[in-house]
């Protein structure tokens, strides 16, 4: 079995910056290929949405509402993905998850961490 460490998040005042950091452990040599990794995250009352996902490709995505602010970043060899947080707004407010996508053998998996929380005050 694979999972996501999730490390990072707390309350911090709007303006302000955070850094989430996740890392796959457990059956790391069962994991063949690595698609992608990436951070989701979920509001009080609101569905999970995409923060940012990087492939292994080197394509990065971003929510439209952290362009800018946010940063993604992967260590391939580790297995590894961090989310630089910068100039945090309120409504950045959510439990962050991470997320990967990778082969073993011809079994595609799709796992989550088990989430951090993110609190921004106004």
């Amino acid at each position: 079995q694979v999972q996501l460490v999730e490390s990072g998040g707390g309350l911090v005042q709007a303006g302000g910056s955070l850094s989430l950091s996740c890392a796959a452990s457990g059956s790391i040599a069962s994991i063949d290929h690595m698609i992608a990794m990436g951070w989701y995250r979920q509001a009080p009352g609101k569905q999970r949405e995409l923060v940012a996902r990087n492939t292994r490709g080197g394509n990065t995505d971003y929510a439209d509402s952290v362009k800018g602010r946010f940063t993604i970043s992967r260590d391939n060899a580790m297995n590894a993905v961090y989310l630089q947080m910068n100039s945090l707004k309120p409504e950045d407010t959510a439990v962050y998850y991470c997320n990967a996508q990778y082969y073993s053998g011809t079994s595609h998996n799709d796992i989550w961490g088990r989430g951090t929380q993110v609190t921004v005050s106004s």
